[in-house]
């Protein structure tokens, strides 16, 4: 077995995974799994530029993650920087900083690749599923972008494009700094058309309607799934591999774009990072589900993160 470390830094949160790789098969056992929000891409879509309070609130987050690597002793370590990174101006600086805490230079990678690991993460349990046919596709809605992938045992067509539960409601539902309580219906149309808009983009490239089970990963859908299962409080094994109709996801979301902030926050399965995201979230995958005609959504806990150590295991051998 090798131990690997693998961090996905995105626009809203880092995370961390430390497993045992079978090199043999590529199983991973879990060692270690862990999420903070850091909202990294803070601003970025209006300043092109990463907010030095952000980038302090990552670099915390990296030390933490530091001492973690170092207690489990992962023999490989990869770090994968993904939307906020990919558009900022003063990425080197993001660079320079968690060179200097973890050893590993952030590896910032593009949409296509980031597509690619969350498409090996995600299907690598589904393999044979008589209940969930092929193709899939795989639909990983971040803060910054939303990465688009279909394939059968391997990737065969991806797409990232610009619409995330961050920059949709940095964009939307910000107006000098205070997030609409609750928005509008011009503000929930203006999203609705910015993701219309990215599903055209992305059907140039990826055939979304071919797909016969929608695999649904990241924040913004476990929180849904977590709502529609009426959890306490949030349960990853219950999350992972739930099945979510599209009327739940529908009824979700115009519950959420009529809720305020402290409703929303109220609701048990909420992080507190994602009380203000949640909402352009939730359109987003409703919009998807829209567009492919999708009756339901498989969710996966596992994603980019358990595609980046799988490649780090590979790299190993």
């Amino acid at each position: 077995m090798t131990r690997v470390a693998a961090i996905d830094c995105g626009t809203n949160s880092i995370r961390l995974l430390v497993a045992d790789a079978d090199p043999a098969t590529g199983e991973l056992v879990d060692l270690d799994r862990r999420m903070q929000i850091v909202r990294l891409g803070q601003g970025v879509d209006k300043t092109g530029r990463l907010a030095p309070e952000a980038l302090e609130r990552t670099f915390a987050a990296c030390r933490d993650y530091a001492a973690v690597i170092k207690e489990h002793g992962a023999e490989r370590l990869s770090f994968v920087a993904t939307s906020a990174s990919r558009d900022a101006e003063n990425r080197d600086d993001f660079v320079r900083g968690v060179l200097d805490i973890l050893g590993v230079e952030p590896e910032v990678i593009s949409g296509d690749q980031e597509a690619e690991f969350s498409f090996t993460g995600a299907t690598k349990e589904l393999t044979g599923r008589a209940d969930l046919p092929r193709p899939y596709l795989v639909v990983d809605i971040g803060g910054g972008s939303t990465e688009f992938v279909v394939g059968d045992d391997h990737a065969r067509a991806a797409r990232s494009v610009d619409v995330g539960c961050v920059r949709m409601t940095e964009r939307h539902l910000v107006h000098d700094g205070v997030v609409a309580d609750p928005p509008t219906a011009a503000q929930i149309a203006a999203i609705r058309a910015d993701v219309e808009a990215a599903l055209d983009l992305a059907e140039r490239t990826v055939p979304l309607r071919e797909a016969r089970t929608l695999v649904g990963l990241a924040g913004s859908v476990t929180t849904v799934a977590g709502i529609a299962l009426g959890l306490d409080a949030y349960d990853s094994a219950a999350i992972h591999h739930s099945r979510i109709p599209y009327e739940r996801v529908a009824e979700i979301a115009d519950r959420l774009a009529r809720s305020t902030h402290a409703e929303r926050a109220a609701i048990p399965v909420m992080h507190p990072g994602r009380v203000d995201v949640i909402t352009a979230g939730a359109l987003v995958l409703l919009a998807i589900m829209e567009r492919t005609g999708a009756g339901e959504v498989v969710v996966s806990e596992h994603d980019i993160l358990d595609g980046i150590a799988h490649f780090t295991a590979s790299e190993a051998r």
